[in-house]
């Protein structure tokens, strides 16, 4: 039995990056950039207008005021996406529109609504400063700057510079392809029909559950019964994926062929962690293809994975931060713990008075699911640890993406 510690790093040291491929960058998000992103031009092109008003010379207006406006002759109506074919001198201004390029000649905007239009003319109302009002070219990118680099995890704004700079796909890190097998004779597929003594596959829908929420793709393999051959087969089949999963079979029963077979058919890296849930985990090759022999239970299933199968996929996908941010909170009752081993235990989160508290989901049993229906994160006890008191800091991890949002906008409240 090792360590946590010991066993994740054991684990990732044998998950390789994956290779890349060319999607839309709609497909790209929330995935990994695999190239370096170079801007071909300026962006903007050119200085155009930033806002409605009139193209202007700034030697023409720096003395113009309500009281003394200066009048100027107005050449042409610019709307955005047009360029005026002249060029404003003297005593002259351009009716332009937002987004529009700025005249030859002009080196100033004044905003419409300081500005009044009388036949053919318009009269300046205010001297605004000398350049005003103009976004130059390539403010946002100049030409040949790196914008995006090899690594860049892709948010909805990276979509938008890069269709600026005229790139509608990319290269990004494959997304890892994760089979996911189940494994005991006592086990039904949601459709089957009832049998006593049985009992519903919900492992498999778990897992890929997880695979989805972390970006890689669920390849369901099924049930394998408790006969060699027949898992044989079915791990063979799953090498297809570049993960392969079995749930249950890596206990010590009469029943628990995932060990052996891992050690006849690959390499066996290690079996056991001290931990809790999920002491019964095996890790290993085959065909180079990495194997997680996850516990039968489908609490220590799921922990096994957030532990240990999450942070590899995340690896494979190329993101450079692999793990959850943990947080501080105060707990709200005593808790008792084997020595030895360190206990992920599910919790809730509560707010009070600007402090962070974490309570117990109830009943912690490796078999209760409805526990992790119900965290909101796992509170971490580590294994020199043999209890914990009410009040006592501890770790948590969160699991709910959704946990700090409010029901009101509070970010527009006062200080």
């Amino acid at each position: 039995m090792i360590p946590v510690k010991e066993a994740l790093y054991r684990i990732l040291d044998h998950i390789p990056l994956l290779g890349k491929e060319r999607v839309s960058i709609l497909q790209a998000q929330g995935r990994v950039l695999a190239e370096d992103i170079y801007s071909f031009g300026d962006i903007p092109p050119w200085d155009n207008s930033a806002m409605d008003g009139y193209a202007v010379r700034h030697f023409d207006i720096q003395e113009a005021s309500a009281k003394k406006p200066v009048l100027l002759k107005v050449l042409s109506d610019l709307p955005a996406g047009k360029v005026f074919q002249g060029r404003v001198g003297s005593g002259e201004a351009v009716r332009i529109m937002t987004g529009a390029p700025l005249p030859e000649g002009a080196d100033t905007v004044v905003p419409v609504e300081e500005t009044t239009r009388a036949d053919g003319n318009v009269k300046i109302l205010v001297a605004v400063s000398a350049g005003a009002n103009i976004r130059r070219a390539g403010e946002d990118v100049a030409a040949g700057e790196k914008v995006l680099e090899n690594g860049t995890v892709l948010r909805p704004a990276h979509a938008g510079m890069l269709a600026s700079l005229r790139r509608s796909a990319i290269y990004v890190y494959q997304r890892p392809r994760v089979a996911v097998l189940s494994t005991g004779d006592e086990l039904l597929e949601i459709d089957e029909p009832w049998q006593d003594g049985k009992i519903i596959n919900s492992n498999s829908y778990s897992i890929a559950g997880q695979v989805l929420e972390c970006g890689g793709q669920p390849v369901q393999l099924g049930i394998a019964r408790d006969r060699r051959e027949e898992l044989a087969a079915k791990m063979k089949e799953g090498l297809v994926a570049d993960i392969l999963i079995t749930t249950g079979g890596v206990s010590v029963g009469d029943y628990d062929l995932v060990k052996g077979l891992l050690k006849d058919l690959g390499q066996m890296n290690f079996w056991k962690v001290a931990m809790r849930p999920g002491q019964p985990l095996a890790f290993g090759r085959m065909a180079a293809k990495p194997v997680f022999g996850l516990p039968g239970n489908p609490v220590s299933c799921m922990i096994s994975f957030e532990q240990f199968v999450r942070p590899s996929l995340l690896k494979m996908a190329g993101f450079p931060r692999i793990f959850r941010p943990s947080l501080w909170a105060v707990l709200k009752e005593d808790i008792s713990k084997r020595a030895g081993l360190a206990y992920f235990i599910r919790c809730r989160l509560i707010e009070e008075s600007g402090s962070l508290f974490a309570t117990t989901t109830g009943e912690q049993g490796s078999g209760i699911l409805s526990s992790m229906v119900r965290a909101q994160g796992l509170l971490v006890l580590p294994a020199e640890k043999s209890a914990a008191k009410k009040g006592d800091l501890v770790r948590v991890i969160p699991l709910d993406p959704y946990l700090f949002y409010t029901f009101e906008p509070t970010y527009l409240s006062g200080p």
